[in-house]
């Protein structure tokens, strides 16, 4: 039994060709939402990958390194403190001339993130009396390698025989969340006299 064909219309033949354009448009729309979709996937994942990374970078915990405290005398050789060192009441790390100007430099660094409200507090006591609290607010610094240098105000060492003797001191360096980055106690003593010289 021979198969018959039905001759197609050429009106019959547009309508095809008009519904497969039709369908090979959509395929193609189909593709280029999918590649777009695609492309807005990657997108949002370098996004969130880089917003990661930069709030881990702000969850760092500041920190000031190499700390040192200079004491400066226009009479004598600049003194630098820096930790560690051993200090004790038999053992002081230097002597004032009473009466003597003197000022105090202090110099850090700062790594991993901005420390904020950095603030130097100097707390000075002789035979358990304190004598002076001297507290500075310093500033906020950005992490950097090269230190940060502060100095302080002319002073002038007290005088006379009740001033003479053993002082003990308190160095501390907190940010204004009260993290502490310089806690040091050492001694020092106020004399009538520089000592001599070794």
């Amino acid at each position: 039994m021979s198969a018959i064909v039905e001759p197609i219309s050429p009106s019959k033949a547009l309508i095809m060709d008009t519904m497969m354009d039709e369908n090979n448009q959509q395929e193609n729309m189909k593709m280029q939402n999918d590649e777009s979709l695609r492309e807005e996937q990657l997108l949002e994942s370098d996004y969130s990958t880089s917003d990661h990374e930069v709030e881990a970078e702000n969850e760092l915990e500041p920190e000031v390194h190499e700390p040192k405290l200079y004491i400066i005398c226009p009479e004598r050789p600049e003194l630098v403190l820096c930790e560690p060192f051993f200090s004790t009441p038999k053992e002081c790390l230097f002597t004032l001339k009473e009466a003597s100007r003197y000022k105090l430099k202090f110099s850090f660094t700062v790594s991993n993130n901005v420390v904020c409200g950095l603030k130097y507090i100097n707390t000075t006591w002789k035979t358990g009396v304190r004598v002076d609290k001297t507290q500075v607010m310093l500033g906020t610094f950005e992490p950097r390698k090269e230190p940060y240098v502060h100095e302080l105000e002319e002073d002038v060492t007290p005088s006379g025989v009740f001033a003479r003797g053993l002082y003990t001191t308190r160095t501390q360096v907190i940010d204004d969340k009260e993290r502490c980055y310089v806690d040091i106690t050492y001694y020092f003593d106020i004399q009538k006299q520089w000592p001599e010289s070794p």
